[in-house]
């Protein structure tokens, strides 16, 4: 790791050393985001996937492990990872936002706009989650329209046939 200098460098040696010295602890998901903010994003995901084996409840791994599964483009496997998280710790907001983005990526509109949402519910503040909301929800609302032409089509039916009753 000598090829490694800079800020980043100093930090992921501390968190490598403290590993090392116990490679029990939860350490894992600071050292992996090291890694990942090195630019090292395999490693990261090696180190936070040893180490869930260890802690698989801890959050703050799993949100490590689908940062950098993020920075890998591996969208499907952030979505895995992060969907019991998301349901036991719905506040966790770097959790929804890489659900968000991921299942936005992956073209998954409602599954975006419903973490977009609750982003939006935990930080009121949010003007990126909020621009998507309002993004997501007009999409849906232009594509809308056959669908409840259909539902009036019936309504129409039925109501026409309660009239001849």
């Amino acid at each position: 790791m000598a090829f490694l200098k800079g800020a980043h460098s100093a930090v992921l040696y501390e968190y490598l050393k403290r590993y090392q010295e116990d490679p029990t602890s939860r350490v894992f998901a600071p050292l992996a985001e090291s890694y990942r903010k090195a630019g090292l994003a395999k490693e990261a995901v090696e180190i936070a996937r040893e180490g869930l084996r260890i802690h698989p409840n801890f959050v703050g791994g799993r949100v490590a492990l689908a940062r950098a599964l993020f920075d890998l483009k591996q969208y499907e496997d952030v979505l895995l990872e992060l969907g019991q998280v998301c349901r036991d710790v719905p506040d966790n907001l770097v959790a929804q936002r890489l659900v968000a983005d991921s299942a936005l990526i992956l073209g998954r509109s409602e599954e975006a706009l419903e973490a977009y949402k609750l982003l939006l519910y935990f930080s009121p503040g949010d003007a990126e989650a909020e621009k998507m909301v309002l993004e997501l929800e007009t999409t849906a609302y232009r594509q809308a329209p056959q669908s409840l032409r259909k539902d009036a089509d019936i309504a129409r039916h039925y109501e026409a046939r309660q009239a001849g009753e």
